[in-house]
């Protein structure tokens, strides 16, 4: 009887803490899901496992640190309550998940906490009451670590034999040896070497998700630019722990505050002119705008840009056109942002992340901050959410006076589901019309209107786009879009010819469509994106730009160079004055026309890939590493 009861009394003691140790983190993990997606529909099996040895390997430490199991999984499942809860009001708000780098601006956060209205959907509902009812069980288990000396001790009591023949004498020797490694001394260095262990576990875990095998291994997604898919995909808590690694950057070879203050001060400054009427200054970087033409040959009912192929042709006088590498493809749109503005280079930045929302945190040298000491009144126009890539925040560091976003967009023209090119250009006219005449216009406008995705139908936007010997309907879409903005472009030129106040446009694309679309060009000359030469890729990062006056320009036509140099070769084409940063730029661009996160070209047009001449280009991360994390 005594036997049986010894039994049950281990049978209930696991059922009530080995079990639950092990079955509640799985849940919790499944609930901290289902505040924003169904895990079951958006995740890959395995990469559910990755997401639930996390988990459970968190509530091991947890145990070990506070030593009763029942505090430890009340720890975990109240904090991924609290922290999915505030992760499914974050998404709401800004559309994108809790990141690693919200830490530097939670500040921000909790002082417009209030603003928001906080209302919580059916399924949240369920959610909590979920957690809620893991907590009420949890509070049954009766694991710690220090009582397991004393139920051991107990177990063995009632499991020792009274007879002292030579087998039960042998029994209970065995039983007093486990008694003995079950000791104060021995379970207190057990579980300091536990802990470390687990701490290591741990940390080769997060080491493990940030290699690229893995990626590739599990099929993981690692597209920055797009948070709450990745999210969705690679679980809240995996996805963060992937986004850990681009929290810090490695300061470059030889860099210090005074050397790179020493590079800096070997570039002179321009005098400003001050008796010279300084232009207008327009810069549109429109959304996906490419020219698929470099990719391939291939033929059309009609002309999707005869406007910009003119203009690439150098057919427009005081203009200068050509092509202009990028670092990103199908999307990243704020680093171009990022590159064109600042001079700055994402080449010198970890692959997949995103300088605005990471590394952008105090005033640094741009454009707009340049051309704000010039006189100029700057602004940026954006026909969408304020908070895309934290915009909002980022804009008035970089010096713009103003911002409009999609609510200052009264009734404007929609095309698809977003606000058009020509309601753009209406709004960049009606601010020049309404400026004042002390000080020059510089506007910075970041289109909307060819946002993929390109396979959707409207009734608001009849593609009449047509391309020979393919059926794609995704190809014609964008390529009809590209005609839509083609001649929006070109009606904002016309405009600005009729104006007596000397005026400068600039106009370029972010950077290309995904390949939903360009495969269908290659599929027509017999490729693919497996066996693309060297000279296919380097295309794939190049967009349409040009620089025009409705005054007078040198012209030039087939001009190359990457984004990061435009702001600066816009200041010397312009005759405008430039700070050192300015000439060293413009020094860097007569020997590497092209740096870019994939690759260098020098001036006699040898590429590389951009690891390959980093030593070369090591002055350029150091003052780069200067202006984003030095002292000022």
């Amino acid at each position: 009887m005594k036997k049986n009861i010894n039994k049950r009394s281990i049978l209930l003691w696991t059922v009530r803490n080995i079990i639950p140790m092990f079955l509640f983190p799985i849940l919790n993990f499944y609930l901290f899901e289902l505040y924003t997606h169904n895990p079951w529909e958006t995740m890959k099996r395995p990469i559910q496992f990755l997401n639930i040895y996390f988990f459970e390997l968190l509530m091991i430490i947890f145990l070990l640190v506070f030593g009763k199991l029942k505090s430890s999984l009340r720890l975990q499942s109240i904090f991924f309550m609290i922290t999915g809860l505030a992760n499914y009001y974050v998404i709401e708000f800004r559309s994108a998940p809790i990141m690693p780098w919200d830490i530097y601006s939670i500040g921000t956060a909790m002082s417009v906490a209030d603003n928001f209205k906080y209302t919580v959907k059916k399924e949240t509902v369920f959610v909590i009451i979920g957690f809620m009812l893991i907590i009420i069980l949890e509070s049954f288990v009766n694991l710690e670590i220090k009582k397991l000396e004393p139920f051991v001790a107990d177990i063995i009591s009632k499991n020792k034999k009274t007879k002292k023949n030579k087998k039960n004498l042998i029994h209970n020797e065995k039983l007093e040896n486990i008694q003995r490694v079950f000791s104060h001394k021995n379970i207190l260095i057990a579980r300091i070497t536990m802990l470390l262990l687990s701490l290591i576990m741990l940390s080769g875990f997060v080491n493990m998700l940030h290699q690229d095998s893995t990626i590739t291994k599990y099929k993981m997604y690692d597209k920055l630019f797009t948070p709450t898919v990745m999210s969705k995909r690679d679980g809240t808590a995996v996805a963060f722990l992937m986004e850990l690694k681009f929290l810090s950057i490695d300061k470059p070879d030889g860099y210090s505050d005074k050397k790179a203050n020493e590079i800096l001060s070997s570039y002179s400054l321009d005098e400003q002119v001050t008796d010279k009427k300084l232009p207008n200054i327009i810069v549109i970087m429109n959304e996906a705008f490419s020219d698929p033409k470099i990719l391939g040959d291939f033929e059309t009912n009609k002309d999707y840009m005869p406007f910009m192929h003119k203009m690439l042709n150098g057919e427009y006088p005081d203009s200068i056109s050509g092509y202009l590498d990028v670092s990103v493809l199908g999307g990243n749109t704020a680093n171009t942002e990022f590159e064109f503005l600042t001079g700055n280079t994402m080449a010198f930045l970890p692959q997949g992340s995103v300088a605005y929302q990471q590394y952008l945190k105090n005033e640094l040298p741009s454009l707009p901050l340049h051309l704000k000491k010039l006189g100029y009144k700057t602004i940026a126009m954006h026909p969408y959410n304020s908070t895309g890539w934290e915009r909002n925040r980022v804009y008035p560091i970089l010096g713009f006076d103003d911002m409009y976003f999609i609510k200052d967009f009264k009734s404007p023209e929609k095309i698809r589901k977003y606000v058009s090119d020509q309601s753009c250009y209406d709004k960049i006219i009606e601010l020049y019309e309404n400026k004042s005449d002390d000080s020059p216009l510089f506007v910075f406008n970041v289109t909307m209107q060819n946002h993929s995705s390109y396979s959707e139908e409207f009734d608001n936007f009849n593609p009449d786009i047509e391309v020979s010997d393919s059926s794609s309907k995704t190809l014609n879409n964008y390529l009809s879009l590209m005609k839509i903005s083609d001649a929006s472009i070109n009606d904002l030129i016309n405009y600005f010819s009729n104006q007596e106040e000397e005026t400068v446009i600039v106009f370029f694309g972010d950077h290309q469509p995904t390949d939903s679309v360009i495969s269908n060009i290659w599929k027509l000359n017999n490729k693919s994106g497996s066996n693309l030469s060297q000279e296919d890729t380097n295309n794939r990062y190049k967009v349409p730009f040009f620089i025009w006056s409705n005054n007078s320009m040198n012209s030039a036509s087939n001009v190359e160079l990457s984004v990061n140099f435009l702001s600066s070769y816009l200041l010397d084409a312009c005759g405008l004055p430039k700070d050192n940063y300015n000439n060293f730029l413009l020094d860097l661009y007569s020997k590497y026309p092209v740096v870019t996160s994939i690759r260098a070209q020098n001036s006699n047009n040898e590429s590389n890939d951009i690891k390959d001449v980093k030593t070369e280009l090591n002055n350029y991360a150091i003052i780069q590493y200067h202006n984003l994390f030095g002292k000022k």
